[in-house]
């Protein structure tokens, strides 16, 4: 067994789940612990920015047989969060200490279940943090929820605006207010960018095409909008992975939150603004709204862009 590889930890696969994991993994690496991260190959230039950790990326669908032969049995112990190809390729190469919430999905690849007692609804934040804990490690050190260190300077005065999600069409406002928005911030003097995701459903370059002097960009892979989003003062965007990666990126965001609930999936730091329309059937946390898009329509433009200036001022 070789020395100093003392925890892999398996990636969470959604990126808002990633995100939220980060202060984990930095809490494993300040403990002392040699630390790794077994991820998707999309992610790696993500986990990168950690310094000191150990990276390993797996092509996407791969199987856990495939997994394990990137694998070795150097590694003390692992830390799986959820079951996936990650979690069983630990299981198949034998790391002799396999850790884990103790939950159903992940029971049968581990040899030591971690408990965790759930609270009140607290963030999401919490459940990576408590597996932490669990294991005797400090995990409440304002460092660990620090924005990355991309050595980019944020350019006063810019907005990356992204109407699209991908958490699916019922987290996404409507594109005609997306438009008085953007018109009202470049009669600001702003200098406006709209970002499209991968498999959106063209919003985005729409947006960009009704309004003149704003500029489009492609956030695929979305990895690679790290260093554009740390350029950017303000990021404006529908709930979806995008203002998670902002906020990592050190960019401050306003999310319009739908059917999902901020006391939970809200983007890590204080300094971020959330923007909602509390209806009777919110939160629903569905991707695909069964009624009429009630907690979309009723936001207002004018309240979005009342918390835009607030936020840049």
């Amino acid at each position: 067994m070789s020395e100093g590889r003392d925890m892999l930890v398996a990636a969470p696969e959604r990126w808002d789940e990633t995100c939220f994991a980060v202060p984990a993994v930095r809490a494993l690496r300040q403990s002392g612990l040699a630390t790794g991260v077994l991820c998707p190959e999309d992610q790696c230039e993500f986990w990168e920015t950690l310094a000191g950790v150990e990276i390993m990326g797996f092509p996407p669908k791969a199987k856990p047989k495939a997994v394990a032969t990137m694998l070795d049995d150097g590694w003390k112990a692992s830390l799986a969060w959820s079951g996936g190809a990650a979690a069983a390729a630990f299981a198949q190469v034998g790391i002799s200490r396999r850790l884990g919430p103790d939950e159903k999905a992940l029971r049968k690849l581990l040899t030591h279940p971690l408990e965790i007692r759930p609270g009140p609804l607290e963030h999401r934040v919490r459940f990576y943090l408590g597996t932490v804990e669990a294991l005797g490690i400090e995990a409440l050190a304002p460092s660990f929820f620090a924005p990355a260190d991309l050595g980019i300077e944020t350019q006063a005065g810019t907005v990356m605006i992204c109407p699209e999600s991908d958490f699916g069409p019922s987290h996404e406002w409507p594109v005609e207010r997306w438009e008085t928005v953007a018109a009202a911030l470049r009669s600001d003097g702003l200098r406006v960018t709209v970002a499209g995701l991968s498999g959106g459903r063209g919003m985005a370059r729409r947006l960009a095409d009704s309004l003149e002097g704003v500029e489009y960009f492609d956030a695929n892979p979305i990895a690679g909008a790290l260093p554009l989003l740390a350029v950017h003062q303000l990021l404006v965007a529908a709930d979806g992975s995008l203002p998670h990666l902002a906020a990592y990126a050190g960019s401050t965001c306003v999310t319009l939150f739908g059917p999902n609930d901020p006391s939970w999936k809200r983007p890590l730091g204080r300094r971020h603004t959330v923007v909602r329309r509390h209806v009777e059937c919110a939160p629903c946390l569905l991707a695909k709204c069964p009624l009429d898009h009630r907690c979309q329509r009723e936001l207002e433009a004018e309240e979005v862009l009342a918390a835009v200036r607030a936020a840049l001022a």
